[in-house]
């Protein structure tokens, strides 16, 4: 298929409509945690912000991640289903993924209430321990709560409503600054207000974005109230939902993996700290990709929803090289700060200069997780989670995680072994999405979508661009 210069700028135009203000909505929904874990920390005790920290962690494995991924499905389901123009689905879907979600809350949160002798069986020390299970406990109505913000979140994405969700995440991070600071500060409620004004703030987003569906003219074809329509078919919204979550916590619970290994290096609070650095300098990045793997799984699955499966191909094109494009700059930013950004999170000259060290690891794999964060965005516009769940699944578990340990423990390479192993693991991922792409019938898949959306999955036959442009668009 020849792909005109031209199409390939005007659907570049339409990603980066969508990826610049996701980026944004992404960093500040994410820097909540952050914000009150900074507010704690100025408490100067030490034992509450371990705990804080910890529980953080546990609070995002055990429950955001679950639910973020399960509400990934909407991006196959809502995005094929407007393409298709079948808009009430839109909304159906959404209510489905909402009670899948509220019910998910229920176990992950009696998980949070017990996790003090879970973080005792995984060598923790009791005194943090406890704390973290404090937090946790006070942390679980913001489970439901993450759980339906991020339902809303992929109901207006994969619509093209975005600027909403930029001002309704803002406010809300400006106003939990002034919550923290009141409850931790003020009030002096310490570790429980940290983990109260996350509530707070996630179930202040949620009725914020709730009013704007309910009373904006933009989602009156889509959002047409409750309906029972919502619990049918939850089995077939499952099947994709479970495995978008598995997708989603595979890769990120490697992460934590990392941290814990650390510990097990010699001088274990160097290693940890200057791991977790790493990881959140890895985190904070991936927030860019990650916001175009959004507007590409977007635009493939309206795409694929209309029928037009050369315009869906044409969206997959850019948005890989928007992955690449942003992956090195990522990586040319890394590089051109490594004498100093180790400065930025310690004046420990021991950390900054061990920081320092692991600049180069910590800049490919940033680099190869931008290419491998579109993919992912790809496969979440496709409705291939599956094979996501078992790529990330053998490339993580079977491959980089051991390679890790080798590198970090017979090989005595510490921290910069650690990531190594990460490295090979983003490369297979790549490497596995890269053939399935190049093997794909984008035909095939456009008629898949109509099945999946309640089409006839009548045969779909490939336009020309200049057709895709005239009637291509959703």
């Amino acid at each position: 298929m020849k792909i005109e210069r031209k199409e390939i700028i005007e659907e570049a135009k339409k990603q980066l409509w969508l990826a610049g203000p996701m980026i944004f909505v992404c960093v500040f929904q994410n820097s909540l945690q952050m914000i009150s874990l900074m507010f704690v920390g100025h408490l100067n005790e030490e034992l509450l912000l371990a705990g804080a920290s910890l529980a953080i962690s546990f609070v995002n494995v055990i429950g955001f991640n679950v639910l973020m991924g399960m509400s990934s499905a909407l991006d196959t389901f809502c995005g094929q289903a407007y393409g298709a123009k079948q808009y009430h689905m839109v909304g159906i879907y959404t209510q489905r993924a909402m009670l899948a979600t509220i019910l998910v809350s229920i176990p992950l949160s009696i998980i949070l209430a017990y996790l003090k002798p879970i973080l005792i069986l995984l060598h923790q020390e009791k005194a943090i321990a406890s704390q973290a299970q404090l937090f946790a406990r006070y942390s679980i109505p913001s489970i439901s709560a993450n759980g339906l913000l991020r339902c809303i979140v992929k109901f207006l994405q994969t619509q093209n409503i975005t600027f909403p969700m930029v001002v309704t995440s803002g406010l809300t991070t400006l106003i939990h600054v002034f919550l923290s600071w009141i409850f931790i500060i003020k009030f002096g409620l310490g570790i429980e207000g940290a983990a109260i004004t996350i509530c707070i703030s996630n179930w202040f987003d949620v009725i914020l974005l709730a009013l704007y569906i309910k009373l904006s003219s933009s989602c009156k074809n889509t959002w047409v109230g409750l309906s029972k329509e919502s619990l049918h078919n939850i089995p077939q919204f499952l099947k994709l939902a479970f495995p978008s979550a598995i997708m989603v916590c595979l890769e990120t619970w490697t992460f934590e993996i990392m941290v814990l290994l650390s510990g097990a290096l010699s001088n274990p609070n160097l290693q940890t700290s200057v791991l977790s650095i790493c990881v959140n300098i890895n985190g904070m990045f991936w927030m860019v990709p990650f916001g175009v793997s959004v507007a590409g799984s977007t635009r493939i699955s309206n795409e694929l929803g209309a029928g037009c499966p050369n315009a869906a191909y044409l969206a997959v094109i850019v948005t890989l090289f928007m992955g690449l494009i942003f992956g090195a700059l990522e990586f040319a930013f890394l590089m051109s700060v490594w004498k100093v950004w180790g400065k930025a999170f310690s004046n420990v000259r021991e950390v900054v200069s061990y920081v320092s060290s692991m600049t180069l690891v910590v800049a490919i794999s940033i680099f190869i997780d931008s290419f491998q964060t579109a993919f992912q965005g790809i496969a979440r516009g496709c409705g291939w989670q599956k094979f996501g769940a078992y790529v990330n699944l053998g490339s993580f578990y079977l491959v980089g995680i051991p390679c890790s340990v080798v590198f970090a423990f017979v090989l005595h390479m510490k921290g910069q072994g650690l990531f190594l192993g990460l490295i090979i693991a983003l490369i297979i991922q790549v490497v596995c999405f890269i053939i399935i792409t190049l093997r794909t019938d984008w035909n095939k898949e456009a008629n898949k979508a109509a099945i999946r959306v309640g089409g006839d999955g009548v045969q779909v036959n490939s336009l020309s661009l200049e057709e895709i442009n005239v009637a291509g668009k959703p």
